[in-house]
C-alpha cells in the first residue's frame, strides 16, 4: 500500500506518548525533547505551506484528513501538560442534544459523555449553544473537541476538572459564564453530590494534573477565565484567546496553600486580546513557563504574582496601554520591595512595545528557571505567524482548519 506523502511527513510528529499519569519529568529532558519536535516540524514541513512555526499547529492542521484522525490531536501537545491524553484510546462519543440535566443526564447531551468512566474523545454532531443548569463536572480521561462545528458553552455553568487527569479542551467559545452550585451535580454514572456555589470560571482546574486547554475562546465570565488551583499541575494552555475580562487567569489557590509549590503550567501561543484588565497569569506558589504570546494592551497589568512564584517569560510581544501609568507588564503583589527583589522573575528575548516595560527580580541564573522552561521560546518576531490562530478554530469537514 502507497503511503501518502503527508503521513510520511508526519510520521516523526505521530510516535504515541506511552507516559500517562507519571510526574512530570525532568525539565532538561522535556526541552531537549520539544526541541527535537519543534527542529523536526520546522524542517520537515518546510516542503507544506501550512507550517507557521507553531508546533502544536503544525504537528496537525496539516493533515487534510484531520477529520478521520482526530484522536492525533492527543499527540501534539508540548510544554509541562504535553502527557495529558485526554480520551486518545477511547471510542469517539457525539454530543447531538444540546440540553442538560445536571443530575440525570441524557445519552447524547455533553454532561452524559464527559460523566462517563471509560476514555472518550468527544466531539460534536453541528452547531450548538450549551447552556448548562450547573457546572460540568468532567471525569478523567476525556477529550472535549469542538472541530467541526460551532460550539458555545455560555450562558450558564461552565468546566470543572476537579481531581481529575488527563483532560484536553480543544475548539469551544467559552463565554458569560455563571455562578452556580446549591444543588446536586452528577460526576460519575454512579455518583452525584451536593456542589455549594461555584466561582463561575470559564475553565476551572481544582486538584487536576494532566491538563490542556487549547484553541479556545474565552470572554466575560464571573470570575476567572482559567484558573488553577489547590495542588493542580502538568497543565498546557495554548492557542487560546482572551477577551474583555477582568481577572482572566489565577494560578494558585492562596499564598498560604503550599501544595501549589509543586505547580508546572505552560503558557503559550495565546493571545491576550482587547478588553483585559489583570491576571494574565496571577502565579502565586510553583513554575510557569509564559512562552510564545500576543500581548494587545491591559488595564492595569499583564503578568503578576505573590508568595514567591518562579516566572520564566520568553519571547512574548508585549503591546503596553497608553496610559502612561500602566506600561508595566509586572505586578509583585503582596509583598514589600525587600521581599520580592529574592523573586525569579525574568523576560528574555521578549518585545516592548509602545513604552512596556518588565520588572525583573530574583538572582537571574538560568539554573533557578529550570523547574519553570517546557519548550524553546521561538523570536519573538514570529508572534504574529504562530498566534494568528488562536481561539476556536472555523474547521470545516472535509476542508480543513
Amino acid at each position: 500500500m502507497k503511503i501518502p506523502l503527508y503521513l510520511l511527513i508526519l510520521l516523526p510528529l505521530l510516535a504515541p506518548d506511552i507516559t500517562l499519569c507519571s510526574p512530570v519529568q525532568n525539565p532538561q529532558s522535556v526541552v531537549q525533547e520539544v526541541n527535537e519536535k519543534i527542529n523536526a516540524s520546522r524542517r520537515n514541513l518546510a516542503l507544506l505551506s501550512c507550517a507557521t512555526g507553531n508546533p502544536i499547529d503544525d504537528c496537525w492542521r496539516c493533515d487534510p484528513n484531520w477529520e478521520k484522525n482526530r484522536q492525533h490531536l492527543a499527540d501534539c501537545a508540548i510544554g509541562f501538560g504535553k502527557h495529558a491524553i485526554g480520551g486518545r484510546d477511547g471510542k469517539i462519543y457525539v454530543v447531538t442534544d444540546s440540553g442538560d440535566n445536571a443530575v440525570n443526564p441524557k445519552p447524547g447531551t455533553l454532561r452524559y459523555g464527559v460523566i462517563q468512566n471509560e476514555p472518550l474523545w468527544i466531539i460534536f454532531s453541528r452547531d450548538m449553544v450549551i447552556k448548562l443548569k450547573q457546572e460540568l463536572m468532567m471525569n478523567s480521561f476525556k477529550t472535549i473537541d469542538g472541530r467541526g462545528a460551532s460550539v458555545h458553552i455560555a450562558g450558564g455553568g461552565c468546566i470543572t476538572a476537579q481531581y481529575v487527569t488527563n483532560i484536553i479542551i480543544h475548539g469551544l467559545n467559552i463565554h458569560d459564564c455563571k455562578q452556580k452550585g446549591n444543588a446536586y451535580v452528577r460526576d460519575s454514572p454512579d455518583h452525584y453530590g451536593w456542589r455549594t456555589p461555584s466561582d463561575g470560571d470559564g475553565v476551572s482546574i481544582f486538584g487536576g494534573s494532566h491538563v490542556w486547554v487549547d484553541h479556545c475562546s474565552l470572554s466575560n465570565c464571573r470570575d476567572g477565565l482559567i484558573d488553577a488551583i489547590h495542588g493542580s499541575t502538568a497543565i498546557t494552555i495554548s492557542n487560546n484567546y482572551l477577551t474583555h475580562h477582568d481577572k482572566v487567569m489565577l494560578l494558585g489557590h492562596s499564598d498560604t496553600y503550599t501544595r501549589d509549590k509543586n505547580m508546572q503550567v505552560t503558557i503559550a501561543f495565546n493571545h491576550f486580546g482587547e478588553g483585559l484588565v489583570q491576571r494574565m497569569p496571577r502565579c502565586r506558589h510553583g513554575y510557569f513557563h509564559v512562552v510564545n504570546n500576543d500581548y494587545t494592551l491591559w488595564e492595569m497589568y499583564a503578568i503578576g504574582g505573590s508568595a514567591d512564584p518562579t516566572i520564566n517569560s520568553q519571547g512574548n510581544r508585549f503591546l503596553a496601554p497608553n496610559d502612561r501609568f500602566n506600561k508595566e507588564v509586572t505586578k509583585h503583589e503582596d509583598a514589600p520591595e525587600s521581599e520580592w527583589k529574592k523573586w525569579n522573575w525574568r523576560s528574555e528575548g521578549d518585545l516592548m512595545l509602545n513604552g512596556a516595560f518588565f520588572t525583573l527580580s530574583g538572582a537571574g541564573a538560568s539554573s533557578n528557571y529550570a523547574k519553570a522552561s517546557s519548550l524553546s521560546a521561538r523570536p519573538s518576531s514570529l508572534i504574529g505567524s504562530m498566534t494568528m490562530g488562536a481561539g476556536a478554530l472555523l474547521c470545516k469537514k472535509g476542508k480543513g482548519c
